[in-house]
């Protein structure tokens, strides 16, 4: 099959131009639906091409660490494929990535680049930042496909250097898209009326997500399980007076965690002593972003108790409404012994980002 469609361009950090492949066309009705475990991307590539530079440059992009933890995770999973070796049951993956270099002669590479045309060849040599071509659903039906390709080594790994962070978001979207099919299929209507009337804000949750708490300004839900192979996982959300704009700084945000966290939330509920605070052996890592609008600082770290009896992994969201004067807070914690925690984060960060902050004022 050849790509008969446009080399997709970077044109800017989040914004791609050009002609992709995208689903709702007739054919895709007579395709399969895309499987595979969450997280999992299938790197088609040739292996001495993935022994070397490149697929160093590769890992670094899909497979760096979860920022924050203690617990070193990786972002994505992914499975190295000969080109040679690509079966029908694998091209029915969720991700998959195809790799090349136009100048390699290898035969897994022009197994690869022999899906060009020429005129698309021709028109990557003669503009470098021509590196990726997205086809959705080109083998199944909710598919993320994406062909990483350059007129050489260095070209490639310049952009892939280049272009890191769009290129793991274009992946954890996907993903996020998958899991909100899948969370919000039942959702929690009483706690999003709880905290309509409480903050004005919509909560999107999971009818899996049971009431657990209320004070003045806090809400908490939590995902109990009977289970040890289960992660537990708690949803808590907090509004207080927005004052200016030291209270979004890291350090302040830390504080206001501890601040909310040391007298609501404890290890053990019949032991106050046992609460929750913040670890600092590796410092949370903070990130600017939008939230449906608003300006927001995203923070990604590890939790224990003071007494050092339970511990893991959380992801918070403090969002500035000056409009309002007001700061929201809501994080998700994980409490998983000895397990990877990187689904149950993918999960929190699916339903907090489905939160809604614009609704007419009070």
């Amino acid at each position: 099959m050849s790509l008969r469609f446009c080399i997709i361009a970077l044109i800017s950090v989040f914004a791609f131009a050009g002609c992709q492949s995208n689903s709702g066309s007739d054919s895709d009705s007579n395709k399969p639906k895309a499987r595979g475990t969450l997280g999992e991307i299938i790197l088609v590539i040739d292996s001495a091409k993935y022994a070397g530079p490149v697929g160093d440059a590769l890992k670094d992009v899909f497979e760096s660490n979860i920022e924050g933890i203690i617990r070193e995770e990786s972002m994505f999973y992914m499975r190295k494929v000969d080109p040679r070796k690509m079966t029908r049951i694998l091209k029915m993956a969720s991700n998959i990535i195809f790799v090349t270099t136009f100048d390699d002669r290898s035969i897994g590479s022009r197994t690869i680049a022999n899906q060009f045309t020429p005129e698309s060849v021709e028109k990557s040599k003669s503009d470098s930042s021509l590196f990726m071509l997205r086809n959705q659903n080109e083998f199944a039906v909710g598919q993320e496909v994406v062909y990483l390709f350059g007129e050489n080594e260095a070209e490639l790994i310049d952009n892939l250097e280049k272009n890191k962070d769009l290129l793991q978001s274009l992946f954890a979207n996907k993903e996020k898209e998958i899991l909100a099919t899948a969370l919000f299929n039942r959702k929690n209507g009483v706690g999003s009326e709880m905290s309509k009337k409480k903050f004005g804000v919509t909560l999107n949750l999971p009818a899996s997500y049971q009431f657990t708490k209320e004070e003045d300004n806090f809400l908490w839900f939590r995902q109990p399980t009977p289970r040890v192979d289960k992660p537990d996982i708690s949803l808590f959300f907090y509004q207080t007076t927005y004052e200016d704009e030291s209270q979004v700084f890291p350090e302040n945000i830390i504080k206001l965690r501890d601040e909310i966290t040391k007298p609501r939330i404890f290890g053990d509920p019949a032991n106050t002593e046992s609460y929750i605070i913040t670890e600092k052996q590796i410092p949370p890592a903070f990130k600017p972003i939008k939230l449906d609008g608003q300006y927001a600082v995203e923070m990604r770290g590890s939790w224990r108790t003071n007494n050092l009896s339970m511990g893991g992994s959380f992801l918070s969201y403090t969002v500035v409404d000056e409009a309002k004067g007001k700061i929201f807070y809501m994080e998700g914690f994980v409490y998983y012994p000895n397990e990877a925690h990187r689904a149950s984060l993918r999960e929190i960060e699916t339903i907090l980002q489905a939160s809604k902050f614009k609704m007419e004022a009070e």
